[in-house]
C-alpha cells in the first residue's frame, strides 16, 4: 500500500514537472527543434531567388509580347498602332523594373554558394530595366510621331521603336535565364547547409 502510494505522488510530481508532456504524450527531450538563424536565413534567400525569378519571367513574356506587337505591325504608321505598341512597352518597363528590384533583395540576401549567380541575375537585370526604358522611350516617340510628325518622321520614329523592342526582348530573355540558374544555385546551396553537421554548443 505504501509503495503504491508514493508511485501515485511520483507521478503527479512528474505530470507537474512536465505539463506538455502530460498533455500531449510527448517525450520532453524530443521536441521539435526551433529553427535556427541559419535555417532562417537558407529558406529567406531561397524564397527571394524564386521570386526574382517569377519576376525575371513576368518581364521577359511582357518585352516578348511587346516585341511581337511591332514585329506585326511593322511598316505601318497609325496613332492606334503606335498607341498599342506603347502601352505594352510600358508594361514591359514596369515588368522589368519590378524585376530589377526583387534580383536586388535576391543578392542582398543570397547565401554565399550562391551570392555570385545572384550578383549576375541582379547585373543582367540592370540591363534588362534600361533596355526596357529605352524601348519605352522610343515608343512614345513613335507614338507623338504617328500623330503629328510626316510620314518619313514618323516611319523612322517607328523603326527605331521596333529596333528597341527588339533589343529589351533579347535583354530580358538572357536576364530570366540568369534568374533562373540564380534560383537554382539557391536552391543548391539552401540544400547544403541544411544537410551540413551542426556543431555542439562551446565548440
Amino acid at each position: 500500500m505504501k509503495a503504491k502510494y508514493l508511485f501515485t505522488l511520483l507521478a503527479i510530481s512528474m505530470s507537474a514537472s512536465f505539463p506538455d508532456f502530460a498533455a500531449n504524450g510527448d517525450s520532453p527531450g524530443l521536441m521539435s527543434p526551433a529553427s535556427t538563424p541559419s535555417q532562417k536565413a537558407s529558406d529567406t534567400a531561397t524564397r527571394a531567388a524564386r521570386e526574382a525569378q517569377v519576376a525575371a519571367q513576368k518581364a521577359a513574356d511582357d518585352a516578348r509580347a511587346a516585341a511581337e506587337q511591332s514585329r506585326a505591325n511593322a511598316g505601318r504608321i497609325s496613332q492606334a498602332i503606335a498607341e498599342t505598341i506603347r502601352r505594352a512597352a510600358q508594361k514591359a518597363a514596369e515588368a522589368a523594373t519590378r524585376f530589377e528590384e526583387k534580383a536586388a533583395v535576391s543578392a542582398d540576401k543570397a547565401l554565399d554558394a550562391s551570392k555570385e549567380a545572384a550578383r549576375i541575375a541582379e547585373e543582367e537585370s540592370r540591363k534588362a530595366a534600361a533596355a526596357t526604358k529605352q524601348a519605352l522611350d522610343r515608343s512614345e516617340d513613335a507614338a507623338k510621331s504617328a500623330m503629328a510628325a510626316s510620314r518619313e518622321e514618323a516611319q523612322r520614329a517607328s523603326q527605331a521603336a521596333h529596333e528597341a523592342l527588339q533589343e529589351a526582348e533579347q535583354a530580358t530573355r538572357h536576364a530570366a535565364l540568369a534568374a533562373k540558374a540564380a534560383a537554382a544555385r539557391a536552391a543548391e546551396a539552401a540544400k547544403g547547409s541544411k544537410n551540413a553537421p551542426t556543431q555542439p554548443a562551446g565548440e
